[in-house]
């Protein structure tokens, strides 16, 4: 126990040494590298101050597909799935999304990708890793971007030249 606690407080000293080691062989002295700005989502408000965050923004609840930006993109969600169980137990998003009652419910059903096995073989039921449906699909949100975003549509960058 002593061992282990005394190798992370050695690690940790060392880490703050060549930190330190570091911004005195570059020149910087203690009190340039605390001037040192770094571009953050803050607004230019220190670390030490403390500012109400900001409201949560809506979730989108249209129903309307939303075109893909990527090949391979997992769709986005479309409406609200924020009360819904999806445990080892239930996964609630299968009421509408599995295979045999999607057309009655007119959702769209879940593909056949989540039915492959590691070995790419084809299985009666969805596959474990598959089962997460919120690892990979998420919801939208009516907010506007953190950042700028000049993302180019893949339709977009295959047109030809003359026709952008």
């Amino acid at each position: 126990m002593f061992k282990i606690f005394t190798q992370k407080w050695l690690t940790s000293l060392l880490g703050l040494g060549l930190i330190s080691f570091s911004l005195i062989v570059s020149g910087v002295s203690s009190a340039q590298a605390q001037d040192v700005q770094v571009a953050t989502m803050r607004d230019n408000i220190l670390l030490t101050e403390e500012v109400a965050p900001p409201a949560i923004a809506n979730v989108e609840n249209k129903d309307l597909k939303r075109m893909r930006d990527y090949p391979q993109q997992p769709p986005t969600v479309p409406h609200i799935i924020s009360k819904y169980q999806i445990d080892k137990n239930v996964n609630q998003c299968m009421d509408c999304h599995a295979r045999d009652k999607a057309s009655e419910v007119q959702a769209t059903p879940v593909g056949v990708s989540h039915y492959l096995n590691r070995e790419g073989e084809y299985q009666a039921g969805m596959s474990p890793r598959r089962y997460f449906c919120t690892q990979c699909h998420v919801t939208q949100t009516e907010s506007k971007p953190l950042i700028d975003n000049e993302f180019v549509d893949v339709n977009d960058l295959m047109k030809p030249a003359a026709n952008k």
